[in-house]
């Protein structure tokens, strides 16, 4: 289980160098999904897949709203990609202090630290995230629907600012 967490925390700090040192947000976008998907990834080996797929359907849905939005924006016809020389610059001084702040901390930490929470409940049959969610839909029912609505609309002012002259996404056909 320790590989497994180490797979997604590299994962993680490598998605996030990606994301830090990349100017166009065109490829800055898979670099988020590969952020959001290793951070659920350390929130399941914790004991919350729920709220891993929650966060993550909606970090998902929020980034596609901020991408539509930079990608209109921010349009340029030659977008540095991870290959150009400033992008590998940066990716490279990220990557080293990183690993300067790694060696730092590097005996201070231990692997115990990483036991995920359903290994320490031998004989429990309830789960952490389980009471959350029949509290969530139960109560909290009302403030889900409105959460959806507002998620929508967000979406379709962020489409109708982002339009072009005369193209838009609800136009009459």
């Amino acid at each position: 289980m320790t590989y497994i967490m180490s797979l997604f925390l590299l994962g993680l700090v490598l998605g996030l160098v990606a994301v830090a040192s990349n100017p166009s947000p065109y490829f800055a976008a898979l670099g988020l999904v590969v952020v959001a998907g290793m951070g659920c990834g350390v929130l399941i080996n914790y004991g919350g897949p729920f709220l891993s797929l929650v966060l993550f359907l909606i970090y998902l849905g929020g980034m596609l709203v901020v991408f539509a939005y930079s990608a209109a924006l921010a349009a340029e016809p030659y977008p540095e990609s991870w290959g150009s020389r400033p992008v590998v610059s940066y990716m490279t001084a990220y990557a080293v202090g990183v690993a300067v702040i790694c060696s730092k901390f590097w005996g201070e930490w231990h692997e115990f630290s990483w036991v995920p929470g359903d290994e320490l409940d031998e004989v429990s049959v309830f789960r952490g995230d389980i009471g959350g969610v029949a509290l969530m839909y139960s109560v909290g029912g009302g403030m889900l629907v409105v959460s959806a609505w507002v998620l929508l609309l967000t979406l379709l002012v962020v489409l109708e600012l982002t339009r072009g002259l005369s193209r838009g996404t609800l136009r009459a056909v």
